[in-house]
């Protein structure tokens, strides 16, 4: 399918897999590349060695372009960026919003940079900064969201900008892509549907969890780290959400200690990175130590299994799918039913 995405970045598939922390490595990356499509590597959570070799292992298993996913404040950014560049690597995207002298840089070396948005004046920012496209997630999206669906956030930024939009939050299969071209966007991204596909390196049974969910099985919480996060509903999540003020800030004590092993990080060190992670929100002593602690939450659950001590950041859509097909299933089955429908509507 040919779009302003495809052609900007060079893909055969205006379809983007997204940077899933702990989700996002190089099997799932190195498939969605082969079946066409943008995957882009999540490295937030990995030292600059681990990201070396993962960029290493993706061009070892596919010679199609794919992306990084970039923390922006990250105290080593520059060199990831000096990675990037050096590798080779087709986009770098954002969760936060790049500097404008980074983008440039990644720019002038021929890299494609595509942060995500939340809000229309924020893809006007970006933009004005120099970004190639931006990725848009409404807030059916998993993860940290907002409260605009998709349906209205969508055509806000369209209006917004003339670079390339792809539509992130609530889409699945061919008919959201196929909406998501006609309402003028370049492609659509997701996160849950390529989490639970054959190459995801999520424990199986963590997948059977998503699976079993229904259309209300996941919750917006701010619970977790102070900002709006939707997430399956988990005993800890219930736990979390059930909480007052003292006893949450016992409880997020607890998980700093439980979890300082794996992460190497003292006390003092996770209230830091918590109180980096504040951007501007209101958040209890509570919310900054459990921010501290999201990804180490977020590894429990993802990699380790542990449902009962970790969370699982989810999309809405997770209601709607009951199967684990393979990545090129996803891919190739999206864009035939986008095609057809999209045919019909022409005819």
């Amino acid at each position: 399918m040919d779009t302003a995405l495809t052609r900007l970045v060079g893909v055969r598939h205006p379809v983007v897999q997204t940077g899933m922390g702990w989700v996002a490595g190089p099997r799932l990356v190195s498939a969605t590349a082969e079946a066409g499509g943008l995957g882009i590597l999540a490295s937030a959570t990995m030292t600059f060695p681990e990201l070396e070799a993962a960029i290493a292992e993706v061009k070892q298993r596919t010679n199609q372009p794919f992306g990084v996913n970039l923390r922006a404040d990250a105290r080593d950014a520059g060199d990831r960026v000096d990675l990037l560049i050096r590798e080779g690597v087709k986009v770098a995207s954002f969760a936060l919003a790049p500097r404008k002298e980074m983008i440039a840089k990644l720019r002038d070396h021929g890299i494609v940079v595509i942060p995500s948005v939340g809000a229309a004046r924020h893809a006007e920012k970006v933009a004005a900064w120099g970004a190639d496209a931006v990725i848009v997630q409404g807030g059916e999206g998993g993860g940290h969201t907002g409260g605009v669906a998709t349906t209205l956030l969508l055509p806000s930024v369209l209006d917004a900008v003339d670079i390339p939009v792809v539509a992130a939050g609530g889409f699945f299969d061919g008919r959201g892509l196929a909406a998501a071209l006609a309402y003028g966007a370049a492609g659509v991204a997701m996160g849950t549907r390529f989490l639970l596909s054959k190459e995801s390196t999520v424990p199986e049974e963590v997948k059977r969890v998503y699976l079993s969910q229904g259309l209300t099985g996941t919750v917006v919480t701010r619970r977790v780290d102070g900002l709006p996060h939707r997430v399956l509903r988990t005993d800890l999540v219930e736990r979390l959400e059930s909480t007052g003020r003292v006893r949450g800030l016992v409880q997020a004590a607890r998980n700093a200690v439980r979890f300082r092993r794996i992460t190497g990080l003292s006390l003092p060190a996770m209230v830091r990175e918590g109180l980096a992670m504040k951007h501007g929100n209101e958040m209890t002593w509570s919310q900054i130590l459990m921010a501290a602690n999201t990804p180490m939450l977020l590894r429990a659950g993802l990699v380790e299994g542990r449902t009962d001590a970790g969370v699982l950041a989810s999309g809405q859509v997770v209601g709607l799918i009951d199967d684990l097909p393979t990545v090129a299933e996803i891919v190739e089955g999206m864009v035939a039913q986008a095609e057809e429908i999209l045919h019909r509507l022409g005819g």
